[in-house]
C-alpha cells in the first residue's frame, strides 16, 4: 500500500507562489509514476504533470501551465513538489498528488488564489 500526503498548500494573492509537497511512504518501491491533478471548482479534475521513473532517476523538472508550474521529484526524499509562481484566481482549487500502478491519491491540498 502507497500512502500520500500533499501540503503546501493555503491562500495567496495574484501574482505569488505557493510549493506543494507529496510525501509517500509505505510500498514505494513499486511506484513507477507520480502525478499532479488539480480540480478547480465547476470542472473535471485535470493532470498537470507526470514522472514516470525509469526516465530518469534523479531530479527532474517538468515545466507546465505555460512554465508557471515546475515538478520535481526527490528520489532519496520520496517527496514530489510542485512549484506553482505567478499564481492566478484561475489557478483556485484542490490539487492533487497520484501515484502509479495502483491509483493511489492523496487528500488533497486547497489553494485559494484571491486578494
Amino acid at each position: 500500500q502507497v500512502h500520500l500526503v500533499e501540503s503546501g498548500g493555503g491562500l495567496v494573492e495574484p501574482g505569488g507562489s505557493l510549493r506543494l509537497s507529496c510525501q509517500a511512504s509505505g510500498s514505494i518501491s513499486s511506484i513507477d509514476i507520480m502525478s499532479w491533478y488539480r480540480q478547480v471548482p465547476g470542472k473535471q479534475r485535470e493532470v498537470l504533470a507526470q514522472w514516470r521513473l525509469g526516465v530518469d532517476h534523479t531530479n527532474q523538472d517538468l515545466n507546465t501551465m505555460k512554465g508557471r508550474f515546475t515538478f520535481s521529484a526527490d528520489i532519496a526524499k520520496k517527496t514530489a513538489y510542485l512549484q506553482m509562481n505567478n499564481l492566478t484566481i484561475e489557478d483556485t482549487g484542490v490539487y492533487y498528488c497520484k501515484a502509479d500502478p495502483g491509483d493511489h491519491w492523496g487528500q488533497g491540498a486547497q489553494v485559494t488564489v484571491s486578494s
